[in-house]
């Protein structure tokens, strides 16, 4: 007997959604991205008037409209709605382009000192948001900085981001994001 296999995608978009899930009830709503967004601020240290704390609000309300609009309009989406609606949404960049959006945001909230790149004491926080224990993690650090200067740039950020939504491959550094995945 053989199994089917789950594609690249569906596994990484599964895992985003386990993270995303911030309550556990097999759903994702906006009171996830809200969590999502409060965790940020707070691991981070950023009040919520700060530009950035509004770019990240903003950036995350319009991909949660998105996802919405590519779910048929649903409030909550189950995993099978929200694997959907991401795949849909990360190619549908007519109204909003998720897959630069909302890492720009991220990026802007990571970079705490401002020197336009991030060191391993910022992403060690980004783990730190995401829930994200598992003691390899910090080696995605290390294969998010491609060019090896020991920070990771915004270019390499966002190219990282892409790879997630859309490499087949596994072992792309943005296919890291949440930890090494397996078929």
């Amino acid at each position: 007997m053989t199994t089917a296999t789950a594609d690249p995608t569906t596994l990484k978009l599964d895992r985003m959604f386990d993270a995303t899930d911030a309550d556990g009830d097999g759903s994702v709503d906006w009171s996830d991205y809200q969590r999502l967004v409060d965790r940020y601020l707070s691991t981070y240290k950023i009040d919520k008037s700060d530009r950035r704390a509004q770019a990240l609000t903003i950036g995350y309300q319009m991909q949660w409209a998105e996802l919405l609009r590519h779910a048929d309009g649903v409030d909550r989406l189950s995993r099978e709605q929200y694997r959907h609606a991401s795949r849909t949404a990360s190619v549908d960049t007519s109204r909003f382009n998720m897959v630069e959006g909302v890492p720009h945001a991220v990026f802007d909230i990571m970079d705490t000192d401002g020197d336009n790149t991030i060191g391993k004491a910022e992403f060690k926080k980004y783990l730190d948001v995401w829930n994200i224990t598992d003691p390899s993690a910090m080696d995605t650090f290390h294969a998010l900085d491609t060019d090896g200067d020991g920070a990771i740039s915004r270019q390499e950020f966002i190219r990282a981001v892409r790879e997630f939504f859309y490499s087949p491959d596994l072992e792309a550094p943005g296919s890291l994001f949440f930890g090494r995945l397996s078929r």
